[in-house]
């Protein structure tokens, strides 16, 4: 990549546990020059950008950077979870000599992208329309269950993030109930997340075991999910059902909580893996139950993000809108 003196650059990554990936905005959220690197083979942070910045030839002394990170950024000083690095917010834009430098947690900027999604980086599940620059709400089962929101104020999207996926869990059919009452035999309070993560569906299989009086296989979430796909295991395919259903429930309470008319999204690396039975499970069914307020749910679409690069793209439309 070639670039001029006193060029504008705007650098973005998608910082995780496992992976960090790097690339150059454009306008139009255009992303050029993706990399990937492997976290554990640095020693910081800052080593990998200086790389991909040296890789890439960028010599432009006017870098504007939104880094997406899986970790708080309230404070200058950022510690992350799985990773040995801990740095100055600070000290890295001085070592990098960046004009600008943005810190931004990982779901605010899959939030951040979903108002640019083409329509083969999504796939919608049921009816209802989305209306334009109405409030959006994302919800995301992996290794927790993260939630945002978005809302259009003259014509930008800010986005509202928190911790909705520690909501107390409801209950609303005769197994979420058993399975509930098999949880807090363990432990003393039950949120959404412990039902709807990686770590969820592996609950909700063993609550369904316990249930019906069946030893449970020492089985991970991709373990269960493929036997339920593959139809080879009746407890699997109930637990997926049903993980399926408590997610229909939980994303319909977002679109009450703010009249999402925008649309209810769900990312994370879970989900994607099923869409198709996502689609004839009773996810939507659960989504639109919503008694006398069901007309809201009814009208309010839902999608499945397959944007394979949500975070970069955040990242993107985050500092373009800065």
């Amino acid at each position: 990549m070639k670039t001029k003196k006193n060029e504008l650059i705007h650098l973005v990554a998608d910082i995780g546990g496992t992976n960090i990936r790097l690339a150059i905005a454009q306008k139009g959220n255009k992303l050029i020059e993706i990399e990937t690197y492997k976290c554990e083979a640095f020693r910081s942070l800052t080593e990998v950008i200086a790389l991909y910045l040296k890789e890439k030839k960028i010599t432009s002394t006017i870098i504007d950077a939104c880094l997406a990170i899986a970790c708080p950024v309230d404070n200058d000083q950022i510690s992350m979870t799985n990773l040995p690095w801990t740095f100055s917010q600070r000290a890295l834009q001085k070592e990098l000599n960046l004009n600008s430098l943005t810190f931004i947690n990982d779901y605010t900027a899959i939030a951040m992208a979903i108002p640019f999604l083409a329509k083969d980086q999504k796939i919608k599940i049921g009816e209802g329309e989305p209306e334009d620059k109405k409030p959006i709400a994302v919800c995301g089962p992996g290794t927790g269950l993260g939630v945002a929101h978005l809302v259009s104020v003259h014509n930008q999207w800010f986005c509202f993030s928190g911790e909705g996926g520690h909501v107390d869990f409801a209950a609303v059919d005769e197994l979420d109930i058993q399975i509930l009452k098999q949880l807090q035999q363990n432990k003393s309070r039950i949120s959404y997340e412990q039902l709807l993560s990686g770590y969820g569906l592996e609950q909700i299989y063993q609550a369904i075991c316990e249930i019906n009086g069946k030893k449970a296989m020492s089985f991970q979430a991709k373990d269960i999910s493929n036997q339920a796909l593959k139809h080879s295991c009746p407890i699997c395919q109930q637990a997926l059902s049903q993980f399926c259903k408590v997610l229909g429930s939980f994303a319909g309470n977002l679109a009450l909580t703010l009249n999402t008319a925008g649309g209810v999204y769900i990312s994370g690396g879970i989900v994607p893996r099923f869409i198709d039975f996502l689609k004839t499970s009773d996810f939507r069914k659960r989504f639109e139950a919503k008694g006398r307020l069901s007309k809201i749910t009814q009208n309010t679409p839902t999608y499945v993000i397959t944007e394979s690069q949500p975070g970069l793209l955040g990242a993107a439309a985050y500092l373009m809108n800065l």
